[in-house]
């Protein structure tokens, strides 16, 4: 018998918790432009906490048994991972929290490869707040693995989250470079108070 959800524990599962006293920095961008080793080196240099992309390990996990893709139905667990795994690490953020990925991004994923997005992910994803959010380059090179698909497409994913960014008045800054220019950049604006 299936277990029936209210939808008041649905979104009360897609809530964003704000520690006081954190600042949230969110990273975005196409694939393999470098979230990730932002993530680890921001949090490194601040000595506080990351959150990893949880679509990664989750979908590398349906690839290795399965080896089955990314489809519909795994939006939503994807959004409770990726939701749960930034809380828990906000909880023992130290000033800052550096997030690779969040709900906006699979918003954006959504309607690039489904025309469409759920109703919930869409919501909570437009009213999760960031302190900064930063939008990553297309200038490093192609890393392939057995997740990744579009090489050729990250110009017009990067402006597609360009595109998504603006229409929901989602102030960004671009941020690109080499792993040292990126670092020293983004530390300059945190230490500046922006």
């Amino acid at each position: 018998m299936p277990i029936k959800v209210s939808q008041a524990h649905l979104e009360a599962e897609l809530q964003q918790h704000m520690p006081a006293g954190i600042k949230k920095v969110l990273i975005l961008g196409a694939e393999s432009t470098g979230k990730t080793t932002l993530c680890q080196d921001l949090a490194q240099h601040y000595q506080t906490q990351w959150v990893i992309e949880y679509m990664r390990p989750y979908l590398q996990h349906k690839w290795d048994t399965t080896q089955s893709v990314c489809e519909w139905q795994d939006l939503m667990p994807i959004a409770y991972g990726q939701v749960a795994t930034e809380n828990q690490q906000a909880a023992v953020a130290n000033r800052y929290l550096f997030c690779d990925t969040a709900l906006f991004e699979i918003m954006v994923y959504a309607y690039w490869y489904y025309n469409e997005c759920p109703a919930a992910l869409k919501a909570a994803a437009l009213s999760h707040h960031y302190d900064l959010i930063l939008l990553t380059q297309v200038d490093v090179p192609w890393v392939a693995d057995d997740l990744r698909d579009a090489p050729q497409q990250r110009e017009q994913i990067t402006q597609a989250f360009i595109d998504a960014l603006t229409e929901h008045n989602k102030p960004f800054l671009r941020i690109g470079g080499t792993r040292q220019a990126r670092v020293k950049q983004v530390t300059q604006w945190l230490d500046a108070g922006l």
